[in-house]
């Protein structure tokens, strides 16, 4: 079926990505895969494109262009050749949303022209060791002290936190209260030049591998009041009315995953040969790759259908962790089966396929567990 949610301009857009990663990212990524981080250059040279401006604000130098296609696609792109950007979707989807909701006239005057260069790059720091989806169990405190508030305390599984140069960390500004122990938590954009803070470990994780993640701690930072985001003690509103475009975007990566898995196994199975044919003459290989096809093909109609929905202004907590259950469970099952069908190549790293198995794992906790997912969508069930 053909999909019908992208205009010839968002075509165009991905021609470009699609050339682009083909000329700056794949010739250069078994070395930052195997350093565990990209270059640093090649965020300026995603700046250089116009795709960390697209959706930023004319009057602060962006496209402003509403809609979350265009990152979509981007998405898409990556993973059909099998590569990661490093902090760029961090970057886009989840610290832009923030800034234009958020920061002030001056505070975007400030931050933007960086931003959208890619010399700023900026991650947003919300897990702890001892809080992970209860967000509100977090420990990291900012007090007041005249014009600047003192940062105490330590965040994990950062994403982007060994690069990023500012980071959205939340912070505990005040007691919880005893009827709302959401109550007190706060967002500050804090410059990591700042004395006092630490990029810790850059952690090894199973995937991701050139996705950067980091410990960080905070030893009395001094962050000016002048970088507070939003209104004191309201941090965790803020937290939750940006989780739906989260989502949106992790199952969208869910979704573009298992359909590269396909054309990766589509590709391998058809030159691979066994007893004497190819792999893909069995009707084994047929009929799995048939039922993959089918999932992924509902997969895209809800990715779309949830695209469609957020541009639109109407996509709901509860549809959000719809979508996310759904594409990263599908891409879970389709990507096993389809390493299956390389056999014992595709437990190598070399093949896409290995990566992509490591990458995927990640997007059923990420974001919020598919456990969690559950609970929000029984709940508006009424169960």
């Amino acid at each position: 079926m053909r999909r019908s949610i992208f205009t010839e301009e968002h075509e165009d857009f991905r021609k470009t990505m699609r050339q682009f990663i083909e000329a700056e990212v794949v010739p250069h990524y078994q070395e930052w895969y195997d350093a565990g981080l990209v270059d640093r250059s090649l965020y300026a040279k995603v700046g250089d494109l116009g795709v960390l401006g697209i959706e930023v604000p004319e009057e602060y130098g962006g496209a402003g262009v509403e809609s979350f296609k265009f990152s979509a696609i981007l998405t898409e792109e990556t993973a059909r050749a099998g590569v990661q950007l490093g902090g760029v979707a961090v970057h886009l989807e989840l610290c832009l949303p923030y800034l234009q909701k958020l920061a002030t006239p001056e505070q975007m005057q400030r931050w933007m022209p960086g931003f959208i260069a890619g010399e700023e790059m900026w991650a947003i720091a919300m897990t702890e060791p001892g809080a992970g989806s209860d967000l509100a169990g977090m420990q990291t405190t900012a007090k007041r002290d005249g014009d600047e508030y003192v940062l105490n305390g330590a965040k994990t599984f950062i994403t982007g936190g060994v690069h990023a140069d500012r980071v959205i960390v939340c912070a505990r500004t005040s007691p919880p209260l005893e009827s709302n122990r959401r109550f007190g938590i706060s967002l500050f954009a804090v410059d990591t030049k700042s004395p006092g803070y630490v990029v810790g470990r850059k952690l090894d994780k199973l995937g991701l591998k050139t996705s950067d993640t980091a410990e960080l701690a905070f030893t009395d930072v001094r962050i000016p009041a002048a970088d507070l985001l939003g209104e004191e003690n309201e941090g965790f509103s803020y937290l939750g009315q940006n989780l739906p475009q989260e989502r949106l975007g992790i199952a969208v990566s869910g979704y573009a995953q298992a359909k590269a898995a396909i054309g990766f196994t589509k590709a391998y199975v058809e030159e691979r040969k066994v007893f004497g044919t190819t792999v893909a003459s069995f009707q084994n290989t047929k009929f799995e790759l048939a039922a993959c096809q089918a999932e992924v093909d509902a997969a895209e109609a809800v990715v779309d259908r949830a695209i469609e929905a957020h541009d639109a202004g109407e996509l709901s907590a509860v549809d959000a962790a719809s979508a996310k259950l759904f594409c990263t469970e599908v891409a879970g099952r389709v990507i096993d089966r389809c390493l299956q069908l390389h056999g014992g190549y595709g437990y190598m790293n070399e093949y896409p396929i290995a990566r992509l198995y490591a990458d995927t794992r990640v997007t059923r906790i990420y974001g919020g567990t598919s456990e969690v997912m559950k609970l929000i969508i029984a709940k508006s069930m009424g169960l």
